[in-house]
């Protein structure tokens, strides 16, 4: 190996877990902070934390700690090996979402790692159902596992039925009815991740 390779195409060839520069960068990014304001509370200069996220510079212990109080977590988000249950979800554990006196039924099907950028969950709406018309950002699909839907994406209506699916930019207005007799069961994939 060369002694004039940079940190970053070292770090591509190791095996292990992902740099630390690219999780400090995804956890600010997500924080919606500033390089500049990760350095103000953190005590270290913009150009070290810039060359840190590139993986060009490798902070000392207690850098990474200021960088981990600035951001939030724990050092072992940086530098320790998710757990399983972050990875894996077993079907005889399901998490289920409660979204106050809803009706609708949601199980999370991703993984809890926080820095996660999607999301999956395995929904039961009941016959009868509607939503109101809302929007987020990022993607969505929705795959029809049982039941039929009415889905509306702006202006534009569709009909869906088990093994159907819709993938969609979810900035645009969309909404869905259970017009029919039975749950509908679906899966529902989405960027970004839920909190």
């Amino acid at each position: 190996m060369s002694s004039s390779m940079p940190l970053a195409s070292v770090a591509s060839e190791l095996p292990g877990p992902p740099p630390i520069g690219a999780a400090i960068r995804d956890r600010r990014r997500r924080l919606g902070m500033t390089l500049k304001g990760l350095a103000e509370q953190c005590g270290l200069s913009v150009p070290f934390l810039s060359q840190v996220e590139r993986d060009l510079a490798m902070p000392s212990l207690v850098s990474l700690t200021s960088i981990a109080g600035a951001l939030g977590v724990d050092m072992s988000y940086f530098v320790g090996s998710p757990q399983q249950s972050q990875i894996v979800r077993r079907g005889d554990d399901p998490e289920h979402l409660h979204l106050g006196g809803s009706p609708v039924v949601y199980e999370r099907l991703s993984g809890r790692h926080e820095e996660r950028k999607m999301e999956a969950l395995l929904i039961t709406v009941p016959p009868g159902l509607a939503s109101p018309p809302t929007h987020r950002e990022g993607e969505g699909f929705w795959y029809l596992l049982q039941g039929e839907l009415d889905v509306w994406i702006g202006q534009e209506h569709f009909h869906l039925r088990a093994g159907d699916s819709a993938h969609f930019d979810q900035r645009h207005s969309y909404r869905m009815r259970n017009g029919g007799e039975v749950d509908v069961r679906m899966i529902w994939v989405g960027t970004p991740a839920l909190l």
